[in-house]
């Protein structure tokens, strides 16, 4: 773990200081399509890393309760530094994931690239070209102070995706329901509910029971669209109450199956 600090001047922990400014600017593509929160908001954030949501957050607003879930450990002892580092009282951090029910299920954890931690790495493994692509990507669209990323020839993508995926490890963790946690915290509302849980997503909706839908506010969450699975979440959203919802593609991941949700009441 390293301190550093944004390119604002903001001070974060961190695993891999290019990742934490990577999933800085990257937070910015939350607030569209109608998304927003304000001062008294509640805010669930599932995947939360190492906490640049909330951290943000916090920054921004006096009076704003965030809950964080990240089950992977090595990740979540950073997120728990940041929920500190925040100085936000009503900032929560929960060392488990979300899922379709109380259970332990195993996490591939890539030590080189920690956001990309995921309960379903054969998502990645089914297109070998998919994560080079996702480099590639990324790369192609990197933060303004990352000028030098630019310069990096094309041949040298699939060395880097390579590095990336190097060392990693399988770790059990704790997963519960989201309709769990919003009983076990007595949550009367969730006014922006955020997913970017690397494949699970599908697993967190099945994990919430009827009667907790109508908190939930509006909803943005990145889905792998595997089996036409960015449609069939579009239908439950629509069963479910919100009237407003857009696909959309971000520019450093056209050319993979991510597509993000935004959903609003």
């Amino acid at each position: 773990m390293k301190k550093i600090k944004l390119p604002d001047g903001t001070p974060i922990y961190c695993l891999k200081s290019a990742e934490a400014v990577v999933l800085d600017d990257h937070i910015k593509g939350y607030f569209n399509h109608g998304i927003s929160i304000e001062e008294e908001d509640v805010v669930f954030d599932i995947g939360a890393n190492i906490g640049v949501f909330g951290l943000r957050a916090s920054q921004e607003y006096n009076n704003i309760e965030i809950h964080c879930f990240e089950p992977v450990p090595q990740i979540f002892e950073v997120l728990n530094c940041n929920v500190k580092l925040s100085l936000n009282p009503q900032f929560y951090a929960y060392q488990m994931g979300l899922g379709s029910k109380n259970d332990q299920i195993s996490f591939t954890y890539f030590p080189n690239s920690p956001a990309l931690s995921t309960s379903n790495p054969e998502l990645w493994e089914k297109d070998p070209k998919a994560f080079q692509k996702a480099v590639r990507g990324s790369i192609k669209n990197s933060p303004e102070s990352f000028w030098w990323a630019f310069l990096i020839p094309g041949f040298i993508i699939p060395l880097i995706a390579w590095y990336l995926k190097k060392g990693k490890k399988t770790i059990n963790c704790k997963v519960t329901t989201l309709s769990e946690v919003i009983k076990s915290k007595k949550i009367n509302k969730i006014d922006l509910l955020k997913m970017d849980c690397e494949g699970h997503e599908w697993e967190v909706i099945k994990g919430i029971e009827d009667q907790d839908w109508s908190k939930i506010k509006s909803i943005v969450m990145e889905v792998h669209n595997i089996d036409n699975r960015a449609n069939k979440v579009e239908n439950i959203l629509k069963e479910k109450g919100f009237n407003k919802i857009t696909l959309e593609k971000e520019k450093a991941l056209e050319n993979t199956n991510l597509v993000n949700i935004y959903a609003l009441r």
